[in-house]
């Protein structure tokens, strides 16, 4: 049969609607055009108005017929002024205009140079995330990194600030060593001289970068609110801890999350050892320490390179000694071990006997010990015993008789510490510039940040037993006599050392298991 053709009004019914359409978003266009100065005027003249209403609704009662008052009087003023009414309607059309302006339109996905930046991380990553065998491969050369890239971020040079990676199933994410390479690789493209925090998520097969703040370096010492046998050590990432202590910041006071080292009769972690480099901060650690000490315990102070710099610290209450020199410094040393045993006897015939232990074996005993390797080798050359040997006894039972050592090197003098004080600290401080494999040496462990080649002083590392890696960022606790040392820290240090006749507090009671 064949096919009748449609009727005329049907066949040409759609061309005559589309032209319609045509015409009438070009009149439509054309009219927006037009009435375009009039749009942003009366837009301008909405805004206005609400500030308008704003600002009636803030103003108090009392003075509202005031207000009302002063309008009235401006606007009969404008009145009288030749071409005064003519020149308040520009005026008013000229401030709704301004109001009413187009605001920029909200950025929507990455500019030409971000994208230039995820392509290049992309390629970069396409040898570890891809193999010949992959039938449909994720990561290939000239493909795309919209499904590989999510919730990018870029700070306001245009360089990486988080990223959320996905890779595929077979790429050996529990090794540490295919771990390292991809976060090198994605550390060098998005940018150097930061430092990056890296989370693989396993189970979902993610790898999350981000870019840490700098920690405040503006925490002066002071005294922190803790109970007998915590020290603070620094301070770290917000959400890294689960408590905060109010400090002051410069010239304000917040709740940071410090780095708490807990010791006495209970601590896993009873003794610590700080290593860095020259200018680090590990003397200011220890001085941090001592001065947070001082309250509640006696210290003890053998200074190997003989600087003076603990030498605010001598005669004061609480500091038994403060040596510098050898022969001093083992003299006090074998006085610590006679310590250390005389309490142990004390605390076992008081256990035998039920009795609480003795104020004297309940107080606090610190020994701080910085660069032990300049009095070894003079101890050498001298044909005398290394004063390492003499904090055996205080490392290996200090704990029982509330006896602490803190020690503190260099990097270059790691391998003159004997076994016994690399045994038995087992709370360690890393600070100033590292490697990966310098900080796992000590802390036995690598962070999950990339370390930076140039840090302030204090900054480095910290880990407690088994925990985590944490940043840590020791409080500024200067050498007060030091020239170069601001007001504002050597006045902080000063109100924290004790008076020449002031006491030590005793230990309470409830702090003897800490």
């Amino acid at each position: 049969m064949a096919r009748r053709p449609l009727p005329r009004i049907l066949s040409s019914g759609s061309a005559r609607i589309t032209r319609g359409r045509e015409i009438a978003r070009t009149a439509a266009d054309s009219a927006t055009d037009v009435l375009h100065p009039l749009i942003i005027v009366s837009r301008g003249l909405g805004k206005l108005a609400g500030l308008a209403r704003r600002k009636w609704a803030a103003t108090p009662k009392e003075k509202r017929g005031p207000t009302l008052l002063v309008v009235a009087g401006c606007g009969l003023a404008v009145a009288l002024v030749p071409y005064g009414p003519a020149m308040a309607l520009a005026s008013v059309m000229a401030a709704a205009a301004w109001q009413g302006r187009g605001r920029s339109t909200a950025k929507s996905g990455p500019d030409e140079a971000e994208t230039g930046r995820l392509t290049a991380l992309y390629e970069a990553l396409v040898p570890y995330f891809s193999t010949p065998d992959d039938p449909a491969p994720l990561y290939t050369h000239g493909g795309s990194w919209a499904d590989a890239f999510h919730d990018y971020a870029f700070d306001g040079n245009g360089r990486l600030t988080g990223l959320r990676i996905s890779y595929p199933a077979y790429f050996t994410d529990g090794e540490d060593e295919s771990r390292a390479r991809v976060e090198q690789v994605v550390h060098a493209k998005s940018g150097r001289g930061r430092e990056y925090r890296f989370v693989w998520d396993e189970e979902g097969n993610e790898l999350v970068m981000s870019v840490l703040p700098a920690l405040s370096t503006a925490i002066a010492a002071q005294r922190f609110i803790t109970v007998p046998g915590e020290t603070v050590l620094g301070f770290t990432d917000p959400g890294a801890v689960q408590r905060t202590v109010p400090v002051v910041d410069g010239d304000e006071t917040r709740d940071a999350p410090p780095v708490i080292w807990r010791t006495g009769p209970r601590s896993t972690e009873p003794h610590l050892l700080a290593i860095g480099g020259p200018g680090s901060g590990t003397t200011n650690l220890l001085r941090s320490i001592a001065l947070q000490a001082l309250p509640y315990g006696d210290v003890l102070i053998v200074e190997g390179a003989g600087a003076g710099e603990y030498a605010c610290l001598r005669g004061r209450p609480g500091v038994l000694a403060v040596e510098c020199g050898l022969s001093g410094a083992l003299d006090t040393l074998q006085w610590a071990v006679q310590e250390t045993e005389r309490r142990l006897v004390a605390a076992n015939h008081a256990r035998q006997a039920d009795r609480p232990l003795p104020e004297d074996v309940r107080r606090p005993l610190w020994i701080l010990v910085d660069r032990p390797s300049v009095l070894g080798h003079l101890a050498a050359a001298d044909g005398r015993p290394d004063p390492q040997e003499l904090l055996a006894v205080p490392l290996r039972h200090g704990r029982a008789a509330s006896v602490t050592v803190v020690v503190a090197e260099q990097f270059d003098s790691l391998e003159t510490l004997t076994e016994t004080v690399c045994s038995h600290t087992r709370a360690r401080v890393v600070l100033g510039p590292a490697g990966f494999d310098e900080i796992e040496a000590v802390l036995g462990a690598v962070p999950h940040t990339t370390p930076t080649p140039d840090v302030p002083p204090g900054r480095g590392y910290a880990r407690l037993g088994i925990g985590s890696v944490l940043r840590v960022q020791v409080p500024a606790t200067p050498d007060p006599f030091d020239g170069a040392t601001s007001d504002t820290h050597r006045q902080a240090v000063l109100a924290l050392l004790p008076d020449h006749h002031q006491r030590a507090e005793p230990v309470p009671a409830q702090a003897e298991g800490l």
